[in-house]
């Protein structure tokens, strides 16, 4: 372990052999740190974090802070981020307002400088939140989902997997999988081709879920008549995209207006 004399490091956090530690950071009591993790200058790793293998946390983040949230009086609770994750400067995760419960971030993640992530958030593997961006409390993010600079999302919002939502966007519906959403308020505006392509899409899913983007935004049907042909469908993308409009509490977001 190579600690810099600057660093304060309880004695109670429990921080692998090969880890280091930068100077002037802060780590407190109830803190694990997993194996080849870098911890940079200036950050504050408090009670409550569990930081997976090889994660790297730059400068001046801060990582398990105190919800902020007026229901939270104090009590127990967690944040997690899972192994291979990258936490770019003055990025913030706070832990969860619930006695026992944790806010995650998955591995392979990408938070960006001065992103935020609040509590009870649930961040999949692989999700990037860029820099600016603003999650609000209980809002799901899926798989590999990219969320772009200075988005504001609403709490209990999800953000399906593999979506993208362009900069600077409002978000305060459900943005379904595999679609790109731009605006204030957030509209669909197309198939996350990009991101589809690069995580090793068929050509066959490509074509259902191009048809689907149609069926949904761009012909003159109601929701659930679109949702029970796309069922017919059989794909398991379009299938996956269905249960998630089927689940949703808040509602989708809309198409934009042509």
């Amino acid at each position: 372990m190579t600690i810099h004399p600057t660093a304060l490091v309880s004695s109670k956090a429990r921080i692998a052999a090969d880890v280091a530690i930068g100077p002037f950071t802060v780590i407190e009591d109830d803190v694990e740190v997993g194996a080849g993790s870098c911890i940079d200058s200036h950050v504050v790793l408090k009670s409550g974090l569990r930081l997976g293998e090889r994660v790297s946390v730059h400068e001046g983040a801060v990582l398990a802070g105190p919800p902020q949230d007026m229901k939270y009086r104090g009590g127990r609770s967690y944040a997690v981020v899972g192994d291979d994750s990258v936490i770019r400067e003055f990025a913030t995760v706070h832990r969860s307002v619930h006695d026992n419960g944790t806010t995650r971030v998955g591995r392979g993640c990408f938070v960006m400088g001065y992103g935020h992530i609040a509590h009870d958030c649930d961040i999949a593997d692989g999700a990037i939140i860029a820099s600016y961006a603003a999650l609000a409390g209980h809002i799901h993010v899926g798989r590999s989902a990219f969320i772009s600079g200075g988005v504001a999302i609403h709490q209990f919002s999800r953000i399906g997997e593999l979506a993208m939502v362009g900069g600077g966007s409002k978000v305060n519906l459900d943005v379904p999988p595999f679609m790109t959403v731009d605006g204030n308020p957030a509209r669909a505006v197309g198939l996350n081709q990009v991101g589809l392509r690069r995580d090793g899409a068929s050509d066959e899913d490509l074509r259902a879920l191009k048809l689907a983007y149609r069926m949904l935004y761009r012909e003159k049907r109601s929701l659930s008549e679109a949702l029970q042909l796309l069922e017919r469908l059989g794909n398991d993308s379009v299938g996956a995209l269905v249960a998630f409009i089927r689940a949703s509490e808040r509602g989708v977001c809309r198409a934009r207006a042509r």
